[in-house]
C-alpha cells in the first residue's frame, strides 16, 4: 500500500526503495511481536496527513528508522496533490525529546561504526532542511517535550503550537555537544540575546513563554488540539492566512491580559541582554557573576541561577556554542546546518571527549547532581586551537568527513518568524520611524501598541508584547509642552538601575 502510494505521487525511486525497505522491516519486525508498534504513525483526515511519533517510553527521541521514515514520507506528501496541510505530533508526554545520542556515542567510540555515527546527524539534519522548504503548510504540535531533535523537526514549521504542556530546550551543552538541528541559525535570530542565553545555559522554557519569546507561533490550550486538527483537515486547498486564522481563533488568552507570563522579561530580561552581547564566554560569565550582587533580587536569583548553570556545561561546548550562534546569525538555514553538521562529525572523530562523557553521565548513568569530568575543565584551558578543530577548513578532525548531503527543491525556507509575536526590532522600526508602515513623526506608547495590533489582525499577545519591549527599551521625551509622551528607543545595552 505504501508503496503503490509512493509512485502515484511521483516520488523518487530511491525514496521509495527506502520506504519499502523500512516498511518490509517494520511488518517483519512486528510479526515477532504482537505488541510492538510502529515507530511513526502516519494518518490522512481529508485535506490533512499526520504523523505521530510513536516512541513514547523513549520520549520520542529519533533514531534512523524514524528519521528514514518521515523522510520518505514528508517526500510523499509534498508532491501529493491531494495533501493541503502536513500535521505533526507525538504520542505520549513529549513531541520529541532530542536525538537517540545514546546510540550515536556508542557508534562513534569504535573506528569501525564512527561512519554510522556521522551519517545519523547527516540524516537527521536533510530531514530538518526538507521541512523548511515546504510549500504548504506544516504544523507542528509542540505538546509536551520539545528539544534537540524534536525542535528540529518543529523549528521549520510555519505554525509551531505550543501548549501548557510544552516543555522547550536546547539542552546539548549539557551533555557536551552543542545545539544543532538549525538552532545556529534559529536562536541567533530570537530576541536580544535570548538565543545566545538558551544555547548557553540549556534553559527550559515552559508553556506560554515558548509563544511569547518567538519559538513557538501560537499558544492554544492541549484540550483543543483535537479540534483543531478537525478544523484545519475540513479547509479545502487552504492559504497559509487561512490556517492562521484557524489557529488564532483556538489561540488562548492570558489570565492576566496585557501582560506576559515569561520570568525572562523587563529587568531581568534586561539583565540578560547586557550579559550575553559579548563574544567571549568569559566576558559573558564575568558580567553575570557581577549581576548576582544587584540589588534588584529578581536581577540577583536569575544571575546566581544562571551562573551556577553555565559553571555546570562543558566548557568545550560553551565556547563553540557561542561561535557557532554568532556565526549562524548571517547564515541561511543550509549553511548553518552544514556548520552544526561538521560540529557533529568533529565530536565523532574525537576533537573533544565531552560528547563521550557527557551522554554517559547524564543519560546513561543519569547522574541528577554534580559536574562531570570535562576536559578542559575550564574555559581558560580551552585554547582558540580547541575551538578551531570545529570550524577550521584545515582541522584534522574535519579531513575525512563526507559532504553534508541534504534534499534538492525547488522551495527556499521559510521565514521562522511570518506568524509569531512581533520581534523586538520591527518594534524598533516602529519606535524609529524606519518601519515600512511607520510614520515620520515621534509616536506614543499607545500608538504603537495600536499599529502592531493592527498589523497582526488582533493577535493574541501582540499588545502584550509591544508594552513590555516598550518599557524596557525605550525612553519618553518631552515634547515641547511639558508632556513626556513620545518614545525614543535606547539602543545601547545596559544593566537596570
Amino acid at each position: 500500500m505504501l508503496s503503490s502510494t509512493l509512485f502515484r505521487t511521483g516520488m523518487s525511486r530511491d525514496a521509495a526503495r527506502r520506504a519499502r525497505t523500512i516498511s518490509r522491516h517494520m511488518m517483519s519486525t512486528s510479526s515477532t511481536s504482537a505488541v510492538e508498534q510502529p515507530l511513526v504513525l502516519f494518518e490522512s483526515q481529508l485535506g490533512a496527513r499526520t504523523f505521530k511519533l510513536n516512541r513514547p517510553a523513549k520520549l520520542n527521541s529519533l533514531n534512523v528508522p524514524m528519521i528514514e521514515l518521515l523522510q520518505s514520507q514528508i517526500e510523499v506528501w509534498r508532491h501529493s496533490e491531494l495533501c493541503d496541510v502536513i500535521w505533526g505530533s507525538g504520542e505520549g508526554r513529549a513531541f520529541c525529546a532530542g536525538g537517540d545520542v545514546e546510540n550515536v556515542v556508542r557508534d562513534a567510540a569504535d573506528p569501525s561504526t564512527r561512519q554510522k555515527a556521522i551519517e545519523f546527524f547527516n540524516k537527521e539534519f536533510a530531514l530538518d532542511y526538507l521541512l523548511s522548504t515546504l510549500d504548504k503548510p506544516y504544523i507542528a504540535i509542540m505538546d509536551g517535550i520539545t528539544m534537540g531533535g524534536g525542535v528540529g523537526l518543529s523549528a521549520p514549521a510555519s505554525f509551531r503550537v505550543a501548549t501548557e504542556n510544552t516543555r522547550f530546550a536546547m539542552p546539548e551543552t549539557k551533555i557536551g555537544y552543542c545545539p544543532d538541528v538549525g538552532a545556529s541559525h534559529y536562536l541567533s535570530r530570537l530576541d536580544g540575546e535570548m538565543g545566545s542565553y538558551l544555547a548557553l545555559t540549556g534553559d527550559i522554557l515552559k508553556g506560554k513563554a515558548v509563544f511569547e519569546h518567538g519559538l513557538a507561533t501560537h499558544f492554544i490550550p492541549s484540550r483543543r488540539v483535537p479540534m483543531l486538527l478537525e478544523s484545519i483537515s475540513a479547509l479545502e486547498n487552504p492559504s497559509f492566512a487561512q490556517v492562521n486564522d484557524i489557529i488564532e481563533e483556538n489561540s488562548s488568552e492570558s489570565e492576566h491580559p496585557g501582560t506576559l507570563s515569561s520570568a525572562l522579561v523587563g529587568p531581568v530580561r534586561a539583565a540578560l541582554d547586557f550579559a550575553f552581547r559579548h563574544n567571549k564566554v568569559e566576558d559573558i560569565i564575568q558580567d553575570v557573576d557581577a549581576l548576582v550582587q544587584h540589588k534588584d533580587p529578581s536581577i540577583s536569583k536569575w544571575a546566581s541561577g544562571t551562573l551556577e548553570s553555565l559553571n555546570l556545561r562543558s566548557p568545550t561546548s560553551l565556547k563553540v556554542a557561542l561561535r557557532a550562534i554568532r556565526r549562524g546569525k548571517t547564515q541561511s538555514l543550509v549553511e548553518a546546518l552544514e556548520m552544526e553538521y561538521k560540529i557533529a562529525a568533529a565530536l565523532c572523530n574525537e576533537a573533544s571527549p565531552d560528547f563521550h562523557t557527557g551522554v554517559n553521565f547524564v543519560l546513561v548513568q543519569k547522574i541528577k547532581e554534580g559536574r562531570a569530568n570535562w576536559s578542559p575543565s575550564t574555559l581558560e584551558e580551552v585554547s582558540e586551537e580547541i575551538v578551531d578543530r570545529f570550524f577550521s577548513e584545515k582541522s584534522p578532525y574535519l579531513e575525512s568527513v563526507p559532504e553534508f548531503k541534504y534534499p534538492l527543491t525547488t522551495g527556499k525556507s521559510r521565514n521562522y518568524t511570518e506568524f509569531s509575536l512581533p520581534r523586538e526590532t520591527e518594534i524598533r522600526d516602529m519606535v524609529t520611524g524606519e518601519h515600512s508602515n511607520g510614520g515620520d513623526t515621534g509616536i506614543t506608547l499607545d500608538e504603537l501598541v495600536s499599529s502592531f495590533e493592527s498589523l497582526t489582525d488582533g493577535k493574541l499577545g501582540a499588545g502584550a508584547k509591544v508594552k513590555e519591549v516598550a518599557a524596557r527599551k525605550c525612553e519618553l521625551t518631552d515634547n515641547g509642552d511639558g508632556n513626556r509622551i513620545w518614545l525614543k528607543w535606547v539602543h545601547t545595552p545596559r544593566i537596570p538601575q
